[in-house]
C-alpha cells in the first residue's frame, strides 16, 4: 500500500497527524508500533495542538531519524548531513505548503471540511516522496533492509 493512502487511513482511525506518517513508515522502521505510536504521539496538532511545527514535518523528522539518527554523537560532519536533509525535506515541505508552521498550513486549506485529513493526506505523500535512500550509509541500507524509498 502507498504511504500515502496508508497515512490516510491511519489518520481516519484516530491517529494524529505525525503518528499517521510515522506508522505508515511502520514497515521500514526495526521499531515496535506501540513504541512509533507513543513516541509520535505528542507531535499532533502542531506539537499537543499548539499549532507551532506542523505534526507532519515533526513525524517526518521521526522516520528519518530512526533511519539515519543513529550516528556518533562526536561525529559533527554526520550530524551536520543528518540536520541538512531534515533541513532539505522540511524545505520541500515548505515549497509545498508554504509554511511548516501547522496554524498556517492550516490557514492554508481551512475551507476544507476537515482540514488536518486533506492536510495528513497531502503530506504524508510529501513524506513518501523526500525519503532518500543513501548509498553512502550503510547504517540507512541496514535500517532498511536495502530498500529505496522512492515515491
Amino acid at each position: 500500500m502507498e504511504k500515502a493512502k496508508k497515512a490516510v487511513e491511519l489518520f481516519e482511525s484516530g491517529y494524529n497527524c505525525s503518528q499517521a506518517i510515522v506508522l505508515a513508515f511502520e514497515d521500514y522502521l526495526n521499531v515496535d508500533r506501540k513504541t512509533l505510536q507513543s513516541l509520535s504521539s505528542s507531535f499532533g496538532g502542531g506539537i499537543s495542538r499548539l499549532r507551532e511545527v506542523c505534526g507532519c514535518v515533526s513525524g517526518m523528522a521521526i522516520v528519518m531519524g530512526i533511519i539515519q539518527g543513529d550516528y556518533d554523537v562526536n561525529d559533527n560532519d554526520q550530524k551536520a548531513k543528518h540536520y541538512e536533509l531534515i533541513q532539505k525535506l522540511a524545505l520541500k515541505f515548505k515549497e509545498k505548503t508554504n509554511s511548516i508552521n501547522c496554524a498556517e498550513v492550516l490557514n492554508k486549506v481551512k475551507e476544507v471540511e476537515n482540514p488536518d485529513f486533506e492536510l495528513a493526506k497531502d503530506n504524508s505523500g510529501e513524506s513518501n516522496s523526500y525519503v532518500i535512500k543513501d548509498d553512502n550509509n550503510p547504517r540507512f541500507n541496514e535500517n532498511t533492509n536495502g530498500r529505496t524509498f522512492n515515491g
